[in-house]
């Protein structure tokens, strides 16, 4: 919740008339050790994209596919040139992409802020589970 509230992944707002919000869910998850000892436990934000439709709340969706051969031919481009291969992974990556189309959700269970219950997310950023969200 701390990097999804500091990336200012939705302002609170009044749902416009006509408009539906979509729900959310936290999905938690333990992440075990080698030997079987819980490592840490994770929790994740994940809006009900299942319930967008095309055309209204999304108009393209993407998903990233490469092939092993082109990795393989970077790592030959790399070899014949002396080049140094870097791998980074960022951990919030579905959180970074900026929305184009106006989405609103519910607010998530346990941080529902008071006096603005009756408010909803409108998402100015991706969120797990979007339909646009790979974009």
């Amino acid at each position: 919740m701390d990097s999804i509230m500091s990336n200012q992944t939705w302002e609170l707002v009044d749902l416009p008339l006509g408009s539906k919000p979509i729900g959310c869910k936290w999905v938690f998850r333990r992440k075990y050790h080698t030997d079987g000892m819980i490592q840490t436990f994770k929790a994740r934000l994940v809006a009900k994209g299942l319930k967008q439709r095309e055309c209204i709340d999304y108009f393209d969706t993407y998903a990233l596919v490469v092939r092993t051969t082109s990795i393989r031919i970077l790592f030959a481009l790399a070899s014949i040139h002396n080049l140094f291969v870097h791998q980074m992974d960022v951990k919030t990556a579905f959180l970074n992409g900026d929305l184009n189309e106006e989405v609103y959700m519910e607010q998530p269970e346990g941080f529902v802020l008071l006096g603005n219950e009756n408010k909803v997310c409108k998402l100015v950023k991706s969120l797990y589970g979007l339909k646009q969200a790979p974009k």
